[in-house]
């Protein structure tokens, strides 16, 4: 009986990699515009229930982005990991994407509820892409 050695990693397409990393360098441009230049916008999606000051709450969430675009560019060994977290981080900011459409709050170019409402369906996409592209997917099922 041969016992198979578990890899601690899923092997992945380059167009899976290409994938990863677009995605990876979008979000610490994501992140940096947290820190930086987008800040105001990101504070208009910050939920009025959430305990934490707007301006902590984006700047939190700036660092986060930054660390789960760089483990998504730079991890082998973790980098399925690193997509499960960031799936998971994309459900936690959901809920700001649903007040700013509930609260007509106008950012990043989003001054419609029509624009507002369009940008809510293109989460599960960003899910999706985060498991997909890091081999996360195929782990989990």
């Amino acid at each position: 009986m041969e016992i198979q050695q578990i890899k601690p990693y899923s092997k992945t397409s380059s167009l899976q990699k290409g994938a990863r990393i677009v995605l990876g360098l979008f979000m610490v441009l994501a992140g940096v515009g947290h820190l930086t230049f987008q800040r105001r916008e990101f504070q208009a999606q910050v939920p009025d229930w959430v305990p934490i000051n707007k301006d902590a709450t984006v700047l939190l969430s700036g660092i986060a982005e930054i660390a789960l675009g760089l483990a998504l560019v730079l991890a082998k060994k973790n980098r399925s990991k690193a997509g499960i977290a960031l799936a998971l981080f994309y459900i936690a900011v959901f809920p700001g994407n649903i007040a700013q459409y509930l609260n007509h709050r106008d950012a990043f170019g989003l001054n419609t509820d029509q624009a507002r409402l369009a940008r809510l369906f293109f989460q599960p996409v960003l899910i999706i892409w985060a498991l997909w592209s890091t081999g996360a997917l195929k782990r989990l099922r």
